[in-house]
């Protein structure tokens, strides 16, 4: 069984699936921050989620709840257990590849979420940006930029110029 690597700084460390990525430090806001980055091995959230969580409570203390996009996934539970505490686990439809995990009542840690099977390179580049000092990029942008995932396409042909 693999576990989930947490690195607090992505230089020089090879990024493979399983691997979340923390910022050294929260910030004071959360908007348009992300606090990490994670990227699951695959699309099982009862193989994936409860080791990532583990990892987390280890450096973050106990946890009360995650959110995730319900399309990310093929199965939707309720709650995960860690250790002896229980977690609850809220969807939504909003499919911009992001987690929220909260600690106590109001402490809320925002994590890109990189697609299972997306080659290493731009994983490790979409991670490193995600948790980078000043990042206020959305989860699509980064995922764009970095080529985990092609340009939007919006049925405008463009053409350079030339």
């Amino acid at each position: 069984m693999n576990t989930v690597r947490l690195l607090a700084d992505t230089c020089g460390v090879p990024v493979v699936p399983g691997t979340a990525v923390l910022r050294w430090e929260t910030t004071a806001t959360r908007t348009g921050a992300f606090d990490g980055a994670w990227w699951p091995r695959n699309r099982d959230l009862a193989s994936q989620l409860p080791e990532l969580l583990d990892a987390l409570t280890a450096r973050l203390g106990p946890l009360a709840r995650v959110g995730l996009d319900a399309s990310d996934w093929e199965e939707r539970p309720g709650h995960v257990h860690v250790g002896d505490h229980m977690v609850r686990v809220d969807w939504s439809a909003v499919s911009d590849n992001t987690m929220i995990v909260t600690r106590g009542e109001q402490d809320h840690f925002l994590f890109l979420v990189i697609p299972p099977g997306t080659r290493p390179g731009p994983a490790h580049a979409a991670m490193e940006m995600a948790v980078r000092d000043g990042n206020a990029l959305s989860a699509e942008r980064i995922l764009t930029v970095t080529g985990v995932r092609g340009p939007v396409r919006t049925g405008t042909l463009h053409t350079a110029p030339g």
